[in-house]
């Protein structure tokens, strides 16, 4: 599974993964943080509670969170874009105080900012730069992308 290859492990999802695997995986969640080829923007779409966040969503039966993720971003975006190979994180949280904790995958994807954005109903889409804060429901997410997108600029050599 792709969470034992994710490059940052949150929240001790890895020991959460491994005694949830002795029942059902569910619910699980995947997203994509999509970044500039300047790594100076992040892509975040405005979700009706829970603030500014990464495209992404629920992994439906049968599909695999890396199938997810690019279909969430398809959906949210407009965009098609190739998913880094190794996920970038792996969280547990809680999306909602009534709903199950969730395990979380998050790939790293690079698009041109030139690209054409599609939101979906009610749900803005927005470059927002790695140097602003912005709102969301998940606050401790803002330093870990920042961190990622270091990584990868000093990979790529941007």
């Amino acid at each position: 599974m792709d969470a034992r290859r994710a490059e940052t492990e949150f929240d001790n999802a890895c020991a959460w993964l491994e005694a949830a695997m002795k029942g059902p995986m569910d619910p699980l969640a995947a997203e994509v943080w999509v970044f500039d080829e300047a790594f100076q923007h992040v892509l975040l779409v405005k979700h009706r509670w829970r603030g500014w966040v990464p495209p992404g969503g629920r992994v439906e039966p049968g599909e695999s969170p890396r199938v997810a993720a690019h279909r969430e971003l398809l959906e949210e975006t407009g965009i098609s874009a190739d998913l880094l190979e190794a996920p970038a994180a792996v969280t547990v949280r809680s999306y909602r105080r009534d709903w199950s904790v969730t395990l979380g995958l998050s790939y790293g994807a690079i698009v041109a900012r030139s690209l054409q954005v599609t939101e979906e109903s009610d749900q803005p889409v927005a470059w927002v730069p790695l140097s602003q804060d912005w709102e969301g429901a998940f606050p401790e997410d803002r330093p870990r992308i920042r961190q990622y997108a270091r990584q990868l600029s000093e990979r790529t050599g941007a």
